[in-house]
């Protein structure tokens, strides 16, 4: 009998230490998913976390996680060579179909970055699939910059605003994402999308200044961190209202999102 809760073992073949707090781990897969989806990683005996994938490619994937708590601090104790325990994808993905021949604006906030990296990575590889990319992105301070070659690389191809929240360094802006939302030339644009991916507050914001500079809100999709433990609509914790985030979900036009965003 299938058991849909039942996670299997997976080689972790990498580890990359972005930050002190947050790990890349790169893990061999046999399996098949779509940007924006997340996977259930487990450590058994221990417990379970919702994590996006952050990267994909032939045979692996890879998952930037955060250490906050008993699960994610086993799992930093893990090499390459372990296994660790996953099942999934589960979700929804970012309709990349839609975004295709179009201007496409990312405005992510933190490990909000994580969620819409393997989007802009393929971006990245195929740019003659979209008109222009825009990414903004936001970070607390230097040491909790991620993804560091990525982002360099990134500004070969893409128009791109790095902004800590305080402090001005080289290569950053200063200031919250909502304040540079203003550069992006939404008026030259003939048809585009923009997607949101951060803590609800910032997604919130970041939306409200959107609309202020002629967004509507059809072309605004965010992509929702939270807190989804079964992964299959069965135990509610992601659930808002009658929405199970982690079956409609995570990913969201802001025609419905408005309605859920806390």
């Amino acid at each position: 009998m299938n058991n849909i809760f039942m996670p299997k073992p997976y080689k972790i073949l990498e580890i990359v230490h972005e930050t002190n707090l947050e790990y890349t781990f790169r893990v061999e897969v046999d399996v098949k998913a779509e940007h924006g989806q997340f996977f259930q990683i487990s450590i058994p005996k221990i417990g379970e976390a919702p994590i996006s994938i952050s990267a994909m490619g032939d045979n692996w994937m890879e998952f930037t996680i955060r250490k906050v708590g008993k699960v994610t601090n086993e799992i930093f104790n893990l090499s390459p060579g372990d296994k660790i325990f996953m099942r999934g994808p589960y979700g929804n993905s970012f309709p990349v179909n839609k975004y295709k021949g179009k201007d496409l604006v990312v405005i992510a906030g933190g490990t909000g970055v994580s969620p819409v990296r393997s989007l802009l990575k393929y971006f990245y590889d195929n740019s003659e699939e979209i008109k222009s990319l825009h990414f903004i992105a936001g970070f607390k301070d230097e040491n909790s910059v991620l993804f560091k070659d990525d982002l360099n690389n990134f500004k070969t191809k893409f128009n791109t605003i790095y902004t800590l929240d305080k402090k001005k360094v080289d290569g950053f802006e200063v200031g919250l994402v909502t304040e540079h939302i203003s550069k992006i030339p939404f008026d030259t644009f003939d048809d585009y999308n923009v997607i949101v991916v951060g803590p609800p507050v910032m997604m919130h914001f970041t939306a409200l200044e959107l609309l202020k500079n002629g967004v509507t809100e059809d072309k605004i999709w965010v992509s929702f961190e939270r807190k989804m433990s079964c992964g299959v609509g069965k135990c509610g914790h992601c659930k808002i209202n009658e929405t199970y985030v982690c079956l409609e979900g995570p990913v969201f036009n802001y025609t419905k999102a408005k309605d859920l965003l806390d």
